[in-house]
């Protein structure tokens, strides 16, 4: 299936007030049903006091006043499955907002420390905080205390959670960070790291193995919970593991996102590569942009864009499409972070609905201006059958003709290609024309005649066979 991520304060104003809420999400359901997703990933919506931007949760059984109430959020999911879509909530479990009730009524649901050992947070600096004469866990920011996933009642008080959301319509959880879920029980340190990670790290934690302050061995008893909770609800983790590492995730997960990819640059090799080693394990969710780390068209650039598209959305299994991609939409780059402390405001900006100053997302100032909505919107492309939302679109509905076979193949430098049953896709990342091992009539390319003879042409994606 393709998911689509709503980044709920980007993507409508319903009332005014210059914030995108779910009324606004209501509000612009039939533009993912024209445009062919399944499903959508809302970002947090309980309320928070905003020290990671809603991944900070101070109730995780309500929804912040800023983007409406319950009752809402069960008009939005009514109004999703009516259309046949799916909705996905976002479930933080490793940690609450040091704001949350529970971290006054309930100390012991946390990770306590007499002395701090060597973790280091995401974010920088030592993983441990003072309170109260002693040290209490945070593998993000100071704000985010890390809940105790070995203490039963955190884990029954987490099923309640997520049965919760699930009994007012969502379909499953995008699961936060839960490769961080179940720490070394008895607090050892990190010991050096003798090999690279495999994935981008912070020097601080680049220094260190991370074997100790995530993903423990037992970490499959508390997915397990997890699971049992859930039902058959859709499960996908953020694993921030290297794919050789997925285990025991897909054990209980549907899907696992494919970071690997989400951080390879624009190189055919490496993008190669990225894709044969996510492949070869079970279950990949392939991603390659999101609300932390940039939409396509920056990211590879706009002449790549259609060709990300492609790639991304003709690979097995399901995939992640961020808000503003369908459209080529860019961050922000004047460098500029007004509300997230760690410069992420530069990928969140509204969704560019029409070329008015306010893209449609508004009628009130918006919390973020949009990027280039006279450049760039939904009203301008989507009646035209050269735009980057149509191409987006007719890609989405070929997804779904696709063989569930697929064979890497073997391709020029610069290129990478696949076979799909019958179909074969090729990406040329290169500004120049190159061979593609393509055969029969071509199906869909990034823009017409990109593949001639047996040259494809610079930046370009092509679809043939059938």
């Amino acid at each position: 299936m393709v998911v689509y991520q709503v980044y709920p304060r980007s993507f409508q104003d319903s009332d005014g007030d210059g914030v995108g809420d779910l009324g606004g999400v209501r509000a612009r359901l039939d533009h993912l049903v024209w445009l062919g997703v399944d499903a959508l990933w809302l970002s947090p919506i309980y309320p928070s006091p905003l020290a990671d931007f809603g991944y900070d949760i101070s109730d995780y059984t309500d929804v912040d006043p800023t983007f409406g109430d319950l009752a809402e959020l069960e008009a939005l999911a009514r109004d999703a499955h009516d259309r046949g879509l799916r909705l996905l909530m976002d479930l933080v479990p490793c940690h609450t907002s040091i704001e949350h009730p529970w971290f006054r009524e309930h100390p012991d649901w946390y990770i306590w420390a007499d002395e701090p050992n060597n973790w280091v947070s995401a974010f920088g600096g030592s993983a441990w905080a003072p309170y109260d004469g002693r040290f209490y866990l945070h593998s993000f920011y100071p704000e985010q205390p890390d809940l105790d996933w070995r203490n039963p009642e955190v884990v029954a008080a987490m099923q309640d959670v997520l049965r919760f959301w699930l009994e007012r319509g969502a379909d499953g959880y995008r699961v936060d960070a839960i490769d961080r879920l179940l720490k070394d029980p008895d607090l050892r340190d990190d010991p050096p790291a003798t090999a690279p990670y495999g994935l981008p790290l912070t020097p601080e934690q680049a220094k260190l193995a991370l074997t100790n302050s995530a993903n423990a061995p037992d970490t499959a008893e508390a997915l397990a919970k997890i699971r049992e909770a859930v039902g058959d609800a859709f499960l996908v983790g953020e694993v921030y593991l290297p794919s050789v590492r997925w285990q025991p995730y897909v054990d209980y997960f549907d899907a696992v996102f494919a970071f690997e990819l989400l951080f390879a640059p624009w190189d055919a090799a490496v993008l190669r590569a990225a894709i044969e080693a996510c492949s070869r394990q079970k279950r990949p969710a392939w991603v390659m942009s999101n609300h932390d780390f940039g939409r396509l068209a920056t990211r590879f650039g706009p002449e790549n864009t259609r060709a990300a598209a492609m790639l991304l959305l003709t690979l097995p299994g399901p995939a992640f499409l961020y808000q503003g991609d369908e459209i080529g939409q860019g961050d922000d780059t004047s460098g500029e972070s007004r509300f997230d402390r760690h410069g992420r405001d530069r990928f969140r900006h509204p969704m560019q609905w029409d070329a008015s100053p306010t893209g449609g997302f508004t009628i009130g100032h918006p919390w973020l201006p949009p990027v280039d909505p006279a450049e760039r919107n939904v009203d301008a492309q989507r009646d035209d059958p050269g735009s980057t939302l149509t191409f987006v679109r007719r890609l989405i509905a070929m997804r779904k003709d696709l063989s569930d076979d697929f064979e890497l193949l073997d391709a020029a430098d610069g290129v990478v290609a696949y076979r799909r049953g019958t179909d074969a896709v090729a990406v040329n990342t290169t500004s120049e024309p190159r061979p593609a091992p393509l055969r029969g009539e071509p199906r869909l390319e990034t823009a017409p005649g990109a593949w001639r003879g047996d040259l494809l042409a610079p930046h370009a994606g092509a679809i043939a066979g059938g």
